[in-house]
């Protein structure tokens, strides 16, 4: 008979082995999940829980399926919803030529020169979301001669830059915001195409590229723009060396080629526009992240000059964010609180006002749309979709409402796009760039016939 072999685990040692399975499950293996709806991270008073500190960040990807045959976003009731331009090369951003021509920065992140183990997730990260591949470096020409919604003439505009994204036309110049500088183009209407090397107007901060992507406005008399540059980390993990020259919006003066900062502790900055009611400079800010599902909501806000918005310190107003030590309690108090939450990890990037959309229905023409390229340190996700905050007077007056959804699967295991840059066409249609769809969508109402 076979001798059964038994052991003993004393109480201790075993009451040890459960908690530390059980402390594993809580803080690594259990995943953690927004409290709050993404509504309550929205609006004028957002709802700001206390941080929900993980021993690992919360990390919830879609994978990148595309868009098959007669697939696309779903548009709101009385809108539609068609491609302007399909099988693209990562279009991130968009600009609208006097002429009615559509520019295109197909561009990706440049990468980062600095090799460390977040460095290495992050760019797992973007990977699984369709943002690992190498960078186009171009900007495409898009013309629609039929006016037919569609463009049928497509040319390389712009070829061999460097992660371009912003793009502004002023006079007979087209600047171009690179990862690393800013360059100016020779352009006279109706070209196709540039062949002439573009100029450095100045250098933009780079290296290590947390946030690479610049963005540009053009003054409405044409003596400035302004300049979106973000953070070189989540909250300053790399040192506030690292961050000179970051997390804000500049003002270069063209005519001494001076550079200044308009606003400050602004994480990442990107969409740019003027109010046109009031003639405000707003902007979308991705706030930031690995501090639970429901922290902290991206923001739209008129940009006051001077003003401190609290990043890295702070957010929201004087929200001390602890990680970030030593702290600056003179900055904190300073910090202003921006105008609208427009829910946490949404990644809104793309704005426009659109009063001169005449292809929308009057509803959508005195507000702002907002492209969401969609969360990765959320669950539930949130984002993945355009939305619209209505206006009265200049400033945010009701909940935001979409505009176009369909992007993120309904299980959220894939998405077949992600909403980027916005603009109109010249006759009152929305486009949208979709990075990961490849595609430009336009949006007009349900009446239009073309």
């Amino acid at each position: 008979m076979a001798l059964k072999r038994s052991f003993y685990i004393p109480g201790a040692i075993a009451a040890f082995v459960i908690a530390g399975g059980a402390i594993w499950w809580n803080v690594v293996a259990r995943p953690e999940y927004a409290a709050l709806s993404v509504s309550d991270g929205t609006g004028a008073a957002p709802d700001l829980p206390a941080p929900h500190k993980t021993l690992m960040p919360t990390i919830n990807i879609a994978t990148p399926t595309g868009w098959k045959d007669g697939q696309h976003p779903q548009p709101a009731a009385g809108l539609a919803v068609t491609a302007f331009a399909r099988d693209l090369d990562h279009p991130r951003w968009l600009y609208r030529l006097p002429n009615g021509d559509i520019l295109v920065a197909e561009s990706n992140s440049p990468g980062t020169d600095v090799a460390t183990l977040k460095n290495r997730i992050a760019g797992f990260v973007m990977g699984k979301a369709g943002a690992g591949a190498a960078s186009p470096d171009r900007i495409l020409l898009l013309r629609d001669t039929t006016g037919q919604g569609k463009a049928d003439v497509r040319t390389i505009f712009i070829d061999h830059l460097h992660s371009p994204f912003g793009m502004a036309l002023i006079g007979n110049y087209l600047y171009v915001a690179n990862a690393d500088a800013l360059l100016r183009f020779p352009y006279q209407e109706g070209d196709t195409a540039i062949s002439e090397p573009g100029v450095k107007v100045v250098d933009l901060p780079s290296g290590f590229n947390h946030h690479w992507t610049k963005n540009i406005l053009a003054s409405p008399d044409g003596q400035y723009l302004y300049i979106t540059v973000g953070s070189n980390s989540n909250v300053a993990e790399n040192g506030m060396k690292a961050e000179e020259g970051r997390a804000r919006i500049d003002r270069l003066d063209l005519a001494t080629r001076k550079m200044e900062p308009y606003a400050t502790g602004l994480r990442n900055p990107n969409g740019l526009a003027w109010n046109p009611e009031t003639g405000a400079l707003w902007v979308a800010v991705n706030e930031r992240d690995e501090i639970g599902s429901d922290l902290v909501p991206d923001y739209i806000t008129a940009v006051r000059q001077g003003a401190f918005y609290g990043w890295p310190y702070s957010y929201y107003g004087q929200h001390v964010d602890e990680r970030v030590q030593p702290q600056d309690s003179a900055l904190v108090a300073s910090a202003v609180a921006p105008d609208y939450a427009i829910g946490p990890h949404t990644a809104s990037l793309g704005i426009t006002f659109c009063q001169d959309c005449a292809l929308l229905p009057e509803k959508w023409r005195n507000g702002l749309f907002i492209a969401q390229h969609g969360s990765w340190n959320r669950r539930p996700k949130s984002g993945y979709k355009v939305i619209y905050v209505p206006f009265t007077d200049g400033h945010p007056s009701g909940a935001p409402e979409d505009v176009l959804t369909g992007f993120l699967t309904p299980d959220e295991a894939h998405v077949h796009g992600r909403p980027v840059g916005l603009t109109s066409t010249r006759d009152g249609a929305l486009l949208v760039a979709d990075d990961v769809g490849n595609t430009v969508w336009r949006v007009s109402g349900a009446t239009d016939a073309r």
